[in-house]
């Protein structure tokens, strides 16, 4: 194998799969990225055998072949060669090595058989659809902060992405929800998408594919099992395993009848929050909302270093209101909110609290309060 490319190129397709790859591994290939070079093109291959991502890209290759190297190595080589190096990558007579040869540097890094590279099978896909790049990051950027990260309740860890009806017409729904707080955000179904099963998307496939969908504007082809996912888009494929799991009945948490709605400049609120949450607990992060006509008054008690209170201008008119929540959550919801107003529909201090985004009627929040 031979081929040179220019080190921009290599070192992006590169930060793209070796992310995929664990830095702790109990079976060396793991640790390897696949190097295929083959018709004007270099394919790089990593895993962890629950994801699979491929990156090609343009190459000129002088002479065909594969190998595999150490991912983060390689990757960490490349970063720090200089902008516009044209690399060259080969393989002679010692199939056990990789050369890398930029400029003055030369690098020979310990190269493993690509036979022993394994190869994830997808298997067959039978639900495909399309969506814009835009829509999936949308989908992504809008509910993995409630992704759970508790390990016992597996099948709270990824977004659980499935079609459904909405009023008349159907639509693809994220929903992720770690039992304090969730989010739900809807997309006109797809062509294609409608027989789909839900499926859960595991918050590590989540993460990779939200880097690879960093400025892209193209389209997204999505193949859908029972067991596996497969996002095709801009020379990516990333195949991953879903989580075998029965994701809970969200619907029930969603509150249908909270009749006391504040509403308030949705930034200004955020920076209310934060700032009175500086004086709370690590532990608790509680934040005391206080709710009068028109009025809104923010407070933090804290025994070991003081208080602190913040009166907001609302739109509210309904009965007076108490009510505490975790302000890391509040943070992360109003963080997703592109309008310049929130609308908070409460019910009373013990049950959860719908959270709606005046630019954006198809994304909803739920939050459970906390007492303080």
């Amino acid at each position: 194998m031979k081929i040179t490319i220019e080190r921009g190129a290599l070192l992006k397709s590169l930060n793209h799969v070796q992310s995929v790859v664990e830095r702790r591994n109990t079976i060396p290939i793991l640790s390897n990225v696949l190097i295929k070079a083959e018709d004007g093109q270099l394919s790089l291959t990593a895993t962890d055998l629950d994801i699979e991502v491929v990156e090609s890209i343009d190459a000129d290759v002088a002479q065909k072949g594969a190998t595999t190297a150490p991912a983060h190595t390689l990757y960490d080589i490349v970063r720090k060669l200089p902008d516009g190096a044209q690399v060259e990558l080969s393989t002679g007579a010692d199939e056990g090595r990789l050369q890398l040869t930029a400029g003055r540097s030369r690098f020979a890094l310990q190269a493993l058989p690509q036979e022993d590279f394994p190869a994830m099978a997808a298997g067959q896909l039978p639900h495909h659809f399309d969506l814009p790049a835009e829509a999936m990051r949308r989908l992504i950027d809008k509910t993995r902060f409630a992704i759970s990260t508790e390990e016992t309740r597996y099948y709270l860890n990824g977004i659980y992405l499935h079609a459904v009806e909405s009023g008349k017409a159907g639509v693809l729904r994220a929903v992720a929800t770690d039992g304090h707080r969730l989010a739900q955000v809807d997309h006109d179904l797809p062509a294609g998408a409608s027989g789909m099963p839900g499926v859960i998307v595991p918050r590590k496939t989540v993460l990779e594919l939200q880097k690879l969908l960093e400025g892209n504007a193209g389209t997204i082809s999505v193949g859908v099992s029972e067991t596996k996912i497969r996002f095709e888009f801009a020379g990516v494929v990333l195949t991953s395993k879903l989580i075998d799991g029965t994701f809970p009945d969200y619907g029930r948490v969603i509150p249908a009848d909270n009749d006391k709605i504040m509403q308030v400049d949705g930034k200004r609120f955020a920076e209310a929050v934060d700032r009175v949450s500086t004086i709370s607990t690590e532990k608790s992060r509680a934040v005391k909302l206080n709710l009068d006509e028109g009025r809104l008054t923010l407070s933090v008690t804290n025994p070991d270093s003081g208080s602190a209170t913040e009166e907001l201008s609302v739109s509210y008119s309904s009965t007076p209101l108490e009510i505490g929540f975790n302000a890391r959550y509040l943070l992360d919801i109003t963080g997703q909110l592109d309008g310049a107003e929130a609308t908070f529909a409460l019910a009373d201090s013990g049950s959860p609290t719908l959270v709606r985004d005046s630019d954006d009627e198809k994304a909803i929040y739920v939050l459970m309060p906390m007492r303080v």
